[in-house]
């Protein structure tokens, strides 16, 4: 087993690792303390156990770093671990993929608790059975890996052709992708559809 702590802070990195060595001894920890570090490393290790993934970083706020990763790695579970509590923020999060959401606060007990049942397949987040989403990011989660990644391009304003070679598609791919982004966000075109997108995203701790 594999797993990837992203986060900026040097002692809750040594937290995180302490509470997975309680669930899993033997396990094999790879550190990264940004966004960039972590795709990095699962360009180089896609088939990581777990992510866990702090939501505010140096090169990303918000879920844009959940995104960015389910984007380009839509088979690597990754769990949020924040010190955001709000309960849209975590539904947020469920929406868009998370396999879980421990906060910050958590003791070591309940942290490595959390940390047993998302290894096991389980969404694990301190809204116990309160998973509902509500329709807004319910667009969100309807939206393929492939659709977010050029969602995400959208933002950064990158054109169909550069948005093609980026992801190796052709432009007439790419244009077919928007039409469906499009009508799944509920907009007509690139600006309305971006910034649909980032008032769903914003707001995030």
């Amino acid at each position: 087993m594999r797993i990837l702590v992203a986060d900026d802070h040097p002692l809750f990195r040594d937290a995180l690792k302490l509470a997975v060595c309680r669930v899993s001894p033997d396990c094999e920890l790879v550190e990264a303390c940004n966004v960039e570090e972590a795709l990095q490393h699962l360009e180089k290790t896609p088939n990581l156990s777990l992510v866990l993934l702090d939501l505010k970083m140096p090169d990303c706020a918000g879920v844009e770093g959940l995104v960015a990763i389910r984007a380009r790695f839509p088979l690597a579970p990754v769990a949020i671990v924040s010190a955001c509590e709000d309960r849209q923020q975590i539904r947020k999060a469920l929406a868009l993929g998370a396999s879980g959401y421990i906060p910050k606060s958590a003791s070591m007990d309940v942290l490595a608790a959390a940390l047993e049942a998302i290894l096991n397949g389980e969404i694990w987040t301190p809204l116990g059975d309160e998973l509902e989403v509500d329709t807004s990011l319910e667009r969100l989660s309807a939206l393929t890996p492939a659709q977010l990644r050029i969602l995400m391009d959208l933002q950064r304003g990158r054109l169909n052709k550069q948005i093609a070679f980026d992801i190796g598609v052709t432009e007439a791919t790419v244009k077919s992708h928007l039409t469906a982004i499009f009508r799944k966000l509920g907009v007509v075109n690139r600006t309305q559809a971006v910034l649909a997108v980032q008032s769903l995203m914003d707001g995030a701790a």
